[in-house]
């Protein structure tokens, strides 16, 4: 199993991924947030094609956050279907995949 996961996040726009960021790295629910403002994405929505431009969070967490993190994600995000989607981490810098397991977590502010 891996040691830590990344949740990758779209949202309509930086300000809505910066506050969503935010909130889950206060909650201790993710231990860092990156956010890529000027993503263009093509979708199917209500049976047309949609293009519309889109900021990408990416956060960083333990495999036992995943789920609390998804749902409150779920509860922030302004869309009816937000994409949430969180990946594997195979290998990395183990100094930097142990930092990740220390801040993310229980913690004074967590909502779990």
């Amino acid at each position: 199993m891996a040691s830590a996961v990344i949740a990758y996040v779209t949202a309509s726009n930086r300000e809505e991924a910066l506050t969503i960021g935010r909130a889950i790295v206060k909650e201790r629910l993710a231990a860092c947030a990156n956010v890529f403002d000027g993503m263009t994405s093509v979708y199917h929505w209500q049976d047309e094609i949609e293009e519309s431009g889109e900021a990408v969070l990416i956060l960083k967490t333990r495999p036992d956050l995943a789920q609390p993190l998804i749902d409150r994600v779920k509860q922030l995000h302004s869309y009816d279907c937000p994409c949430v989607i969180i990946w594997p981490i195979t290998a990395g810098n183990p100094e930097y995949l142990r930092w990740i397991e220390s801040e993310a977590g229980p913690g004074p502010d967590v909502v779990v």
